[in-house]
């Protein structure tokens, strides 16, 4: 009998020590939290939906293969609404309240400054995947800020690019611009396009500003009636675009329509911007392997053709997961120093980074003709 009760004693004590073996192992598994952030309400919620879509769809991948370094990611959805107030707000509650270690996106480059310069307060690494503002990765004394990072070309490249197009490809000589105040990704545009359009011998005949909420734009449009320019820059985003150019269209005025990457989206009104142009950051014409097979797993997912939002969406939280990868590490300076060295084949082209945490990659100039959006030039840096 005594023999037996010491027998049961050592069963129980091995099946305590096993159980919790298991507990510590369950507790002290390898997790990353990452918040995917961008307007999933609002006017431009379109964007949102497509870096949502983007960035899920690689977290699901890497999680199906083990996870970066063997790090489960789990994540957080934050809602900025393309407004810097918003996004102030989504940053304080990811970072402090959700405890996440790296952020994706956001997406309007005025609402992804202010995530970023509070996320670097607490070494959260934020990677976006479409906000083309310098001021996102770079401070206001030309300091690079050490947790930012973008998967995106910059404003400055995207305005030589369509002023550079508008000179050599349309033979333009004079061009109107407007832009909207106090939206810095349309104030980029807007100066960079003038800068190297004027630079170039052409001539910017009207420069003009409106503010978010206007939605008449007659005052602005009989100056470039009666200036009669070659071509129009209308650096904003697809809803105000789709204003613009019906109201343009109404009046008269034959200009051509030219943009940046906020054109892109399946909302926007492709009868009013017709025979118009706008610089992105890849198309789905592209016959790479890597496209082709991109577009071929996101209409499973999701049916329908991933737009650039969700393009870059997808390639920002590979960045990141990759530079995890490669760290073996969730430490943020570690992510940081491999980031830097990165040399990614990405769906938008191969990336390698600046000095000053910007891509190194070529821009797809599009063109809007009968209700579609054709490829119609590469553009490399």
């Amino acid at each position: 009998m005594k023999r037996r009760f010491l027998s049961l004693i050592v069963v129980v004590l091995l099946l305590g020590i096993v159980l919790s073996g298991c507990k510590t192992a369950t507790t002290t598994a390898k997790t990353v939290k990452i918040a995917v952030v961008g307007p999933l309400t609002g006017a431009q919620a379109t964007f949102g939906e497509g870096n949502k879509n983007g960035a899920l769809l690689a977290i699901e991948e890497w999680n199906a293969k083990g996870g970066p370094a063997g790090y489960k990611i789990e994540y957080v959805l934050g809602d900025s609404q393309c407004d810097p107030k918003a996004a102030a707000d989504v940053a304080k509650k990811v970072v402090d309240e959700d405890k996440v270690q790296f952020i994706i996106g956001a997406v309007c480059s005025s609402e992804t400054i202010p995530i970023v310069d509070y996320a670097s307060t607490k070494k959260v690494v934020l990677m976006s995947g479409t906000s083309t503002s310098a001021k996102v990765t770079v401070d206001d004394s030309g300091n690079t800020k050490k947790y930012a990072f973008r998967a995106c070309f910059i404003d400055p490249f995207q305005g030589k690019v369509m002023a550079g197009f508008a000179l050599n490809n349309l033979k333009a000589k004079t061009a109107a611009v407007v832009l909207e105040v106090g939206n810095d990704y349309i104030i980029g545009l807007a100066e960079e396009f003038k800068k190297a359009f004027e630079a170039g011998g052409g001539k910017v005949v009207v420069y003009e500003s409106f503010v978010k909420e206007d939605t008449d734009f007659s005052a602005i449009l009989a100056k470039v009636k009666d200036a009669n320019p070659d071509v129009f820059f209308v650096p904003t985003y697809y809803d105000k675009v789709s204003l613009i150019g019906a109201q343009a269209k109404q009046k008269g005025i034959t200009s051509v329509l030219l943009g940046g990457d906020g054109w892109d989206s399946a909302d926007l009104d492709t009868a009013a911007v017709e025979g118009g142009f706008f610089s992105n950051h890849y198309h789905p014409g592209d016959s790479r392997p890597i496209v082709v097979d991109w577009i071929k797993k996101y209409q499973a997912k999701y049916n329908k053709v991933p737009d650039a939002l969700a393009t870059g969406g997808y390639d920002a939280a590979n960045l990141v997961l990759a530079a995890i990868d490669k760290a073996g590490s969730i430490d943020p300076d570690a992510v940081v120093t491999a980031i830097e060295g990165i040399s990614y084949d990405a769906v938008s082209g191969k990336i390698t980074f600046d000095a000053q945490h910007n891509p190194i990659k070529a821009a797809a100039v599009l063109k809007v003709q009968g209700g579609q959006v054709l490829y119609e030039a590469t553009v490399n840096p």
